[in-house]
């Protein structure tokens, strides 16, 4: 049976723009890690229990982040920049490369840049998700 495995090119970091639903895709992002959700396990042991017993908890969507090449002054450092000044969740969403999108409100709370000597400067951009990830067939 052939593999349905693909690489990550062509894959799109987006933030939503002006009219709600409208999304620019950020500029010469290079690496993606999505929302990484993790749920709690509560004990709910008691006096009766013959063995510790667990029920699940709430889910934490967890983080996403991506690297970029850094461009200082471009429209993409701009939207960043706009998003971590306003302390409120912004909309995001991430396009694979077969159309499939995962859409949630995050809080930008990282923007990294670094400038090296004797390679090219990136942008290490890091959100905490909020609320839940929707996952969506291609548009």
């Amino acid at each position: 049976m052939a593999t349905s495995a693909s690489i990550g090119n062509g894959a799109q970091f987006q933030i939503e723009t002006g009219t709600p639903g409208t999304y620019t895709a950020i500029a010469e992002v290079y690496d993606i890690t999505p929302p990484n959700e993790t749920t709690d396990v509560i004990d709910a042991s008691h006096m009766g229990s013959p063995d510790r017993e667990f029920v699940m908890g709430l889910t934490d969507p967890g983080e996403t982040s991506f690297e970029m090449n850094f461009v200082p002054g471009s429209t993409s450092e701009g939207l960043l920049l706009a998003a971590k000044a306003t302390r409120v969740a912004a909309k995001f969403r991430i396009v694979f490369p077969n159309d499939h999108t995962w859409s949630f409100s995050g809080l930008l709370t990282g923007y990294e840049p670094a400038v090296p000597n004797d390679d090219k400067m990136t942008a290490t951009v890091t959100i905490k998700v909020t609320g839940s990830v929707v996952r969506a067939a291609g548009e």
